[in-house]
This record gives C-alpha cells, structure tokens and sequence, in this order.
C-alpha cells in the first residue's frame, strides 16, 4: 500500500533528480537562481580586471550654491504623472544624480551609503563603452573596416555556419541575426534566457560557439548582450590585450579619472562580459560624458577621433530601427540618442535605471545611479531647465 508519505517522498526525490539534472545540463542556472536580478553589487561575485585611473586627476568645480530648486521641478514618471524631482529620486530609489553643466558641478545628491565615489555597475552603459574602444582600434589600425567579418578576428568560430557572414558593423548595430532570448515574459522565461546565461555563466565563449542564426545579417535589429560580447572578443583578439587593458591605455587613464574602473570576467583570466558588466564612480563616470562632450578631446588632445564621436551621436539620414519613449530614442553605434525634438543628447544607459546623459546644446552631462528607476526620460527637461531654456513635454 503507497502511503502519504511514500508519495510525498517520490514526489520530493523527482524534484531533486530534475533539479539535479538541469543544473548539470545548465550550471550557470544555480547561479541565477541564487542571485535571480541582479543589482548594482551582484558584480561582486565575479572576477574583476582593473583599468587604472589617471596620474593626473581632472576636478569638476564644485559650485558654492547648488542648485536644490530642482528639487521642486515637475518631471513625468513611468506613469506619465508630473511628480516633483525629489519625488523622482525617492520613488526610483535612486542612489545618485550629479548635474554638471560648464565643468561645474551644478547639483548632487545621493541616497545612503552612496558618494560620487561609489564603484557601481552600470549593466548595458557598458556597451557604449564598447563602442568607444571599437572607435580606438579603428584608429590605431588594430581593426581595418567594420565591414571585416568577425572570423577575420576570431577564426574558431568558423566551425559554426552562423558566423560565416556576419561583419562588424552588423555587431555594432544588433543585427548579427543570432539569437537570442531576452528576460521579458514572466520568471519561468526569465529564468531559462540568454540574458540570464550570459551573465551567469563562467563560460562566455563556449556559449557563444554554439549560437544559431535566425536571421540574415544586416537585416533585422534586436537588442541583445551577445553582439557587443563579441566585439569585445574581437577587440581583444584585435588589440593583443584584455578589455581592461586596453580600455585604461586608451581611455581611462587619459581623461583625468579619479578612481579605478572594472571590467567582470566570466572566469579568472576569462573573457570580460562587454554588454552589462562595466562598473564605475559617478563622478568618473561623468568624465566619458565630458570626453564625448568635447568632441572626443582631453585637455586638447584628441582621445577618441573626433569623427568616429560624430558618427556615434548622430544617426545622420540612417532610418531608426528602433523608437524608445517619447523621446523617440534610437540605438545606433550602442549609444541611445533619442530623434524627437531639437537634436543633439543622447545617453549611455542600463538596466534598473543607470544612465549617462550629455546634452550639446546646454553642455550639461547627468549621471543617475539607481536601484530600479522612476521611468521616463527627466534628463532633457532637467538640462534645459538648468540652462535657462524651454522646454514642453509632447501631448499624448
């Protein structure tokens, strides 16, 4: 006679064996399921590479009367609902907001246990970075045309069909044709996504060996992590040296940073996860904005090329693949630049609400840090606002 218990009993053995069998099959899974989303210091649990910061520290000047009025500005939220900004970084549990417009810091505020020194991942922002060191190795002759396919770079991947055709540009304008599962759609499908495998795993590279291709390069955009890990592959295959490394003799140690900034690995020694596992202080942080601000110029040396700036913030006669917000944004060379209204912002961003926003047409760089976000898109309305300039939301 089977019993309560017996049932009970097989019932729990049968959830063991196919636990067991999945986090075999996928161990990257007991990872995800530990960690689940992860937030601002999940990076932690990863090995880091450094990229040192400057000899020579670059100060903003910090103004003798903050501007706290802004605490008071209406914004819309998520909900489309005019709240005032302390509302904003209140309801969007943010950690940090600095305002700099003319190199002077013109407002800050951070929530508990956070400065503009705070090491902080800022997930997706790390593509634009990738962008920027794309613009590098073109410059100095380590790649020779974005229309190279990536088997040029790294030629293992021959022995899958899916690269044969894919170029550079195709990578940086997320339309490899690879696929790729995103988080949306509930747990279970968040659970079992690329999104999650790629952060988690301790492998990148044998992952990405054993990706199909479901659409013709060049043709369709999807926004996904694996198109900028592998142009950090080929940047480092490229360049004979880590992302971290490069990025520092390139980047880092050039535009006056204060702190160092880190790149997660998947393993020691491992490749560094180029989509969502770059960290970095506010106040460093702001210093890309003021980088690309200037045109890609540091104390009147030329640190990006001044073309290659151009080209990343400005889509030009392009047709968007994509509209963010009502602001319209559109991903191009892994910077978003929003296409509704006066021209001439745009911003690095990341999940649960990191950004880095720069607008030419006031000067103004905005760096927010945030555990989830309020939503909606404050930065334009906040820059012109601080400049003196008017500024209407559009009508829904």
């Amino acid at each position: 006679m089977i019993t309560f218990k017996k049932i009970l009993f097989y019932f729990f053995l049968l959830i063991i064996i196919v636990f067991g069998g999945l986090f075999i099959w996928r161990p990257y899974l007991m990872r995800v399921l530990y960690y689940r989303t992860p937030n601002a210091v999940t990076y932690k649990a990863f090995p880091q590479a450094i990229s040192h910061k400057s000899d020579s520290v670059f100060h903003f000047i910090r103004s003798q009367k903050p501007r706290n009025d802004l605490d008071t500005l209406h914004v819309l939220d998520g909900n489309n609902q005019s709240i005032p900004f302390a509302d904003y970084f209140k309801n969007g549990k943010l950690n940090a907001f600095l305002i700099i417009r003319n190199d002077s810091i013109l407002y800050e505020k951070y929530s508990a246990g956070y400065s503009d020194s705070t090491l902080t991942t800022i997930f997706s922002g790390a593509k634009s970075m990738v962008s920027v060191l794309l613009g590098e190795a073109l410059a100095d002759g380590s790649i020779k045309s974005l229309e190279d396919k990536i088997i040029e770079y790294i030629p293992e991947l021959k022995t899958n069909p899916a690269f044969q055709n894919i170029t550079l540009k195709n990578l940086l304008d997320m339309k490899s044709g690879l696929e790729f599962q995103d988080a949306l759609g509930g747990i279970v499908k968040a659970f079992f996504s690329d999104e999650a495998k790629y952060y988690y795993t301790h492998d990148m590279k044998a992952e990405l060996m054993k990706v199909k291709l479901v659409n013709k390069p060049g043709t369709v955009w999807k926004y996904k992590s694996i198109d900028p890990i592998l142009l950090g592959w080929v940047i480092e295959r490229a360049t004979k040296k880590s992302i971290a490394q490069y990025f520092e003799e390139k980047i880092w140690r050039n535009i006056g940073t204060e702190y160092n900034s880190t790149w997660g690995l998947d393993h020691p020694n491992g490749l560094a996860n180029t989509a969502s596992r770059f960290q970095v202080t506010a106040i460093d942080f702001a210093k890309i904005g003021r980088l690309y601000l200037n045109m890609g110029r540091y104390n009147h040396k030329q640190v990006v090329p001044e073309n290659w700036v151009k080209q990343s913030i400005s889509i030009g006669k392009e047709k968007p693949a994509s509209a963010k917000g009502w602001q319209k944004s559109a991903h191009h060379y892994l910077w978003w630049i929003p296409q509704e209204g006066q021209n001439g912002d745009y911003a690095a961003e990341g999940m649960l609400g990191q950004r880095l926003y720069v607008d030419q047409k006031t000067n103004t760089i905005i760096v927010q840090f945030a555990e989830h976000g309020a939503g909606n898109y404050p930065y334009r309305k906040i820059s012109r606002y601080l400049a003196g300039l008017p500024f209407n939301y559009p009508k829904y």
